[in-house]
């Protein structure tokens, strides 16, 4: 059984650094594409293969945390499910309905990759506060902690966004 263990929670970790890896370069990218205002193909080729990494990513980490919590509600019940736990989950869903809500168009450029990059690296700092031995907060510290990332990166995002638009509509400007 340890072994299991072990070698699920290295491939968990693995999925976590590929998602939150996958994330910046998602991000960049989308910034990178829409800096002149249209999405070209070659960029979109490049989006795409950075998409196809972070949904393995995050089959990765759905399969791993669902075999870790399993195992752990097996041994420890209830009392398993600790405010790192739910948090972790509430992480696992959260990326999840995004991505669909972005593929499908419904979650605005506004706030899905924002949402999606502070929900990547909010589960990366839980797995290095897990590492460290400090996942002794509660659920109230989670949800304002990742809250406040989630503000932060829709305005460090729309900020960016704003920018890249001034620059294109000023370059207009100048060359008519």
């Amino acid at each position: 059984m340890e072994i299991i263990i072990i070698l699920t929670v290295i491939l968990q970790s693995i999925g976590v650094s590929l998602g939150v890896g996958s994330s910046t370069l998602a991000i960049t990218n989308f910034f990178v594409a829409i800096a002149d205002g249209k999405i070209d193909e070659s960029e979109r080729r490049i989006m795409g293969v950075v998409y196809i990494v972070l949904r393995v990513a995050m089959v990765l980490i759905l399969i791993t945390t669902g075999i870790l919590s399993t195992i752990g509600y097996s041994l420890y019940g209830t009392d398993y499910f600790s405010p790192f736990v739910v948090g972790f989950w509430v992480l696992i869903i959260v990326l999840f309905i995004n991505a669909i809500l972005m593929t499908t168009h419904i979650m605005p450029s506004t706030v899905g990759p924002a949402l999606q990059a502070s929900s990547w690296y909010t589960m990366g700092v839980l797995m290095a506060l897990f590492s460290l031995g400090l996942v002794q907060f509660s659920m109230f510290h989670f949800t304002l902690g990742y809250i406040t990332v989630i503000l932060l990166a829709v305005s460090l995002v729309n900020g960016i966004m704003a920018a890249l638009k001034h620059k294109r509509e000023t370059q207009s400007i100048e060359q008519d």
